[in-house]
Order: C-alpha cells, then sequence, then structure tokens
C-alpha cells in the first residue's frame, strides 16, 4: 500500500520507502512494540492472551513469554535492560539478562506505587538520555478483566510520571492530560509529547484523541502544554518520533506522520487498527507497526531518534 504524502517535507522519507508487509499474526491485539538489537528481533505483547511474542526473520513469530501480567508499552534502558508497563502488577518492571544473552533473569518491580497508593496501569514508557523513566498511567488495565485486573483507582487522577532509578523517587510531572497513553521526547528531549486517548472508552462523543506537546523544562519538568496534533480517525494510542522529529502516531487505520509545527505531513496505509509502533533493524530505519492481530514492517529513508 502506497505512503499518502500531504507535505513536500516529507517527500525524501517516502521516495525511498518500502512497501508495507506482514510479517505474522495470530494476537487478539498487539501493543508496546520493543526493538532487541543484540538479536534482531522484535518483542511486543498481546494484552488480552497475557503473553509476549517474539519475532525474527529467521524463525517468524514466537511466544517469547506467557503470563506476564497484561504487560503494555516497553523501553530499553542504557544497560540493555528491559522496561515493561504491566497492567496486572500496577507497575512499571525491570528485566534484566544474563550476560551475553537475552535469556531472562528474574524481574523486578521498580515502582508500584506514588504517595503510598497503587499506581493505576501504567500504560507507556521512554527512558530519557540521563537515565530518569517518563511513564504514563491511565486506568484501562482496571476498568474490566480484559487487559489487567479490575479494581478502582486508588489515585483518583490520571498522571504522567517520572522515575528516578538512583534514588527511587518518583514525580507526577503533569496530569494536565486527561488520560494520558503513549509518549516520546523529541529528538532533543526539549519537548515531550503525550497522547490523550479519553475518548476510547466513551459511547458519547466526549473525550480526546489527540496528543498534548509540552516544554520540558531543566530536564526535570513540564510547562506549557498545547494541543499538537488530532488524529482521525481512532486514536494516537501509541507513537515514535525520528532523528527529523517527524512524530509516526498510530491511528484506526494507518500510521499518520506530523512534522514538529503540527502539520499532518503523510499516512501510510495499515489494513488493521494501529496500537503502537517502533523503530528497528540494523540501521534504525525499519518501522515495526502493532496493529490489531498482527506485525507489520516498512524500511523508511529516515531512522529512529533513539536510535541514532
Amino acid at each position: 500500500m502506497p505512503i499518502e504524502v500531504f507535505d513536500a517535507r516529507f517527500s525524501f522519507v517516502a521516495q525511498q520507502a518500502g512497501t508495507l508487509e506482514c510479517l505474522c499474526t495470530g494476537a487478539i491485539w498487539s501493543e508496546g512494540p520493543v526493538w532487541m538489537k543484540e538479536d534482531g528481533a522484535v518483542l511486543w505483547c498481546d494484552i488480552p492472551n497475557n503473553r509476549m511474542l517474539r519475532w525474527h526473520a529467521e524463525t517468524g513469530m514466537q511466544v517469547w513469554r506467557e503470563a506476564v501480567e497484561f504487560t503494555n508499552g516497553h523501553a530499553r534502558e542504557a544497560d540493555g535492560a528491559l522496561l515493561h508497563c504491566s497492567h496486572g502488577l500496577r507497575a512499571i518492571v525491570r528485566t534484566r539478562f544474563a550476560p551475553g544473552s537475552l535469556v531472562p533473569l528474574a524481574d523486578e518491580v521498580l515502582v508500584d506505587r506514588y504517595q503510598g497508593r497503587r499506581l493505576n496501569s501504567p500504560n507507556d514508557v521512554v527512558v530519557k538520555r540521563d537515565g530518569s523513566i517518563w511513564f504514563t498511567d491511565p486506568p484501562y488495565g482496571i476498568v474490566s478483566d480484559h487487559e489487567g485486573h479490575k479494581a478502582e483507582s486508588e489515585l483518583g487522577r490520571n498522571h504522567v510520571f517520572r522515575f528516578d532509578p538512583t534514588n527511587g523517587v518518583l514525580r507526577s510531572v503533569s496530569d494536565f492530560v486527561e488520560e494520558p497513553n503513549g509518549l516520546a521526547f523529541s529528538p532533543d528531549e526539549s519537548i515531550l509529547y503525550v497522547s490523550d486517548t479519553s475518548a476510547a472508552l466513551r459511547t458519547d462523543g466526549s473525550g480526546h484523541h489527540h496528543i498534548v506537546a509540552f516544554d520540558v523544562i531543566g530536564g526535570q519538568d513540564l510547562a506549557n502544554p498545547r494541543v499538537f496534533a488530532v488524529v482521525n480517525p481512532g486514536l494516537s494510542d501509541g507513537f515514535r518520533v525520528d532523528v527529523h522529529g517527524f512524530v509516526y502516531t498510530s491511528s484506526a487505520d494507518s500510521v499518520q506522520v506530523y512534522h514538529p509545527d503540527g502539520t499532518r505531513m503523510a499516512r501510510i496505509a495499515v489494513p488493521e487498527k494501529v496500537g503502537n509502533l517502533t523503530f528497528g533493524g540494523a540501521q534504525g530505519d525499519e518501522l515495526y507497526v502493532c496493529a490489531s492481530t498482527s506485525l507489520y514492517r516498512i524500511r523508511l529513508n529516515t531512522r529512529g531518534a533513539t536510535c541514532a
């Protein structure tokens, strides 16, 4: 399926792009992809089936782990450790690997409470270059038993959090976004983008389906929230940023691409509803797309900001 280009500033990315290919299928709801550069594989989660999947060019799709407590978003730390957003544990969980391999060792709960109360259900996570861990905490894992364990919120609000693993301090950096979901930094980390998917569970037409941009102050605080882009159709569930600062976001029928000035530049059609995506590949120029039952890939003439 072709890339539709609406803004000439994206033409150089599209002109040398490959075609979208379906790598595998068989999930209920695919989310949280993460590139494992050590062995050229993608890990992602099939949330309702409570498992994590792995795709590799030589072996195809395999079940990587089961009974994973409904993990959602993932990120890598500088030392290679894998961070999970666990709906079931209502926590950020770290997996370390055996030296020189990707054999997982015991999991470690990094943080599961704020001011003595349990988190809602961490959804997506990013690691800043200073090692701090930023994550969103909407209610989606506690509204039912479909993607977690049904429970009441102990916080009463939905936050964007910053966790410092060096001292164990968890801070709320914003509760401006009604139901924060995906998040990503601009390449220079001066802006944090956070999606608001508060329209997801509502049938009355209320709620939001936009991305909010914040200025990052002093590397630790957020200010000046403003609507960056309104995503239609569907929601900006998860997204990534490339080296040019272009934002690649999920939607109901495609990956949509936005310039840092908020202009929608392109649309990469996908035959299923998109949940999340990540850059990977040996050159960082392959976009892996989790869409409903399947994992897709397209090569682009760019690289992910965190792959640079």
